[in-house]
């Protein structure tokens, strides 16, 4: 009776030694197995976007897909625009279908926006200027800046706030930057007109000076216009447009 009673003993150990065994085995395999399929090489991944780049005529690196330069923060860009001013303040503008239409047909390109992001300068209650916050599209990627146009329509500085070309970022500098200056909206602003190009930069060129184009119609239309500041403007002609739609993809 004794000696069955250790049988019946030893046998319930080792069944519960394999059963410990069976468990162990099956954590390692689920585990093996979990690392296989998160593995990056063998997971399913997200498909990355693509670029192919004329002029280098090839596939842009990922490295060049996510660049990106910050220069300045809205706020301390709009304290460069305006550093003698007393005061400085932030609207949003924003355009009706019909208005949106007249700025397209002035600067002879169409954008999609409605609403933009104004700065006004002010000391002892007198406007010292506007600068408006720009995105437009360089060769692949939006490119930030801001504009600024003082109470007589001419612009006063320009300045890129973040670039994200892995190329041109020479438009964040002075040396190109001050061609804007002193620029109005019956000025052409662009290239091979009143604006020099940058070689390898065209399209960043480009887009910069089209935004600097609609800054000037904005400023001029909505803020200048009602302070009997503003200046009577014509709609771009076909030249002008067709350049422009071809820039813009229109």
């Amino acid at each position: 009776m004794k000696r069955k009673t250790l049988d019946s003993r030893f046998r319930g150990n080792d069944g519960r030694r394999k059963a410990g065994i069976r468990l162990f085995v099956t954590l390692a395999v689920c585990s093996v197995f979990t690392g296989f399929l998160s593995s990056p090489v063998l997971a399913e991944e997200e498909p990355q976007e693509r670029i192919w780049d004329h002029e280098l005529n090839r596939w842009l690196t990922p490295e060049e897909l996510g660049h990106l330069e910050i220069y300045f923060t809205e706020d301390e860009a709009a304290k460069v625009m305006f550093p003698d001013s007393e005061k400085i303040s932030r609207e949003t503008l924003t355009l009706t279908s019909e208005q949106k239409a007249f700025v397209e047909e002035v600067i002879g390109w169409k954008f999609p926006e409605y609403t933009f992001d104004v700065f006004i300068g002010e000391t002892k209650g007198d406007i010292d200027g506007y600068a408006v916050i720009q995105n437009t599209i360089g060769k692949h990627r939006p490119i930030t800046y801001m504009v600024a146009i003082d109470s007589a329509g001419e612009v006063t500085n320009f300045e890129v706030l973040v670039y994200r070309e892995a190329r041109g970022n020479e438009i964040a500098t002075k040396r190109f930057n001050y061609q804007y200056q002193g620029k109005t909206v019956e000025d052409p602003v662009r290239i091979n007109r009143d604006i020099i190009n940058i070689t390898g930069a065209t399209m960043s060129v480009r887009s910069a000076s089209a935004g600097v184009k609609r800054v000037l119609v904005l400023v001029n239309e909505f803020y200048l216009k009602p302070r009997g500041l503003g200046r009577n403007v014509l709609a771009a002609n076909k030249q002008e447009k067709g350049f422009l739609e071809v820039l813009f993809g229109l």
